[in-house]
């Protein structure tokens, strides 16, 4: 799966929240949202498709990657890239830029404690 560039991405926002779609429907939503043209929208969606994140069946936009899931592979890559797909020095680097409060180190704690629970099964 290809990352989205921020445009793509804001549409696939839109495709994601509305579901169901036709390309015409979107098209009116993108000429409101964004003051595209409808040359502009199905060239996005042309992108979409070429990424495999939509498939245009008979005008009804299906979706093939769910916002989660896409969203996820995301942080992945950045962990991956910046990080040499270590956990513990991504959170290093964020507990490092912001100040962790007492609710965030409970809420991390609890979030670890759940982990090491499944860990057995």
């Amino acid at each position: 799966m290809e990352t989205l560039t921020e445009t793509e991405y804001r549409l696939m926002v839109v495709i994601w929240e509305k579901q169901n779609l036709t390309s015409m429907e979107l098209v009116n939503i993108c000429m409101t949202k964004f003051a595209w043209k409808k040359s502009t929208t199905y060239t996005m969606l042309k992108k979409l498709e070429k990424k495999g994140m939509i498939k245009n069946d008979s005008t009804v936009l299906q979706i093939l990657v769910s916002k989660k899931e896409y969203e996820n592979q995301e942080k992945r890559k950045v962990i991956k890239k910046y990080f040499k797909n270590s956990l513990p020095d991504f959170f290093v680097a964020f507990a490092h830029e912001k100040k962790l409060s007492k609710e965030d180190i409970d809420e991390l704690e609890h979030i670890i404690a759940e982990y090491k629970e499944n860990l057995d099964d």
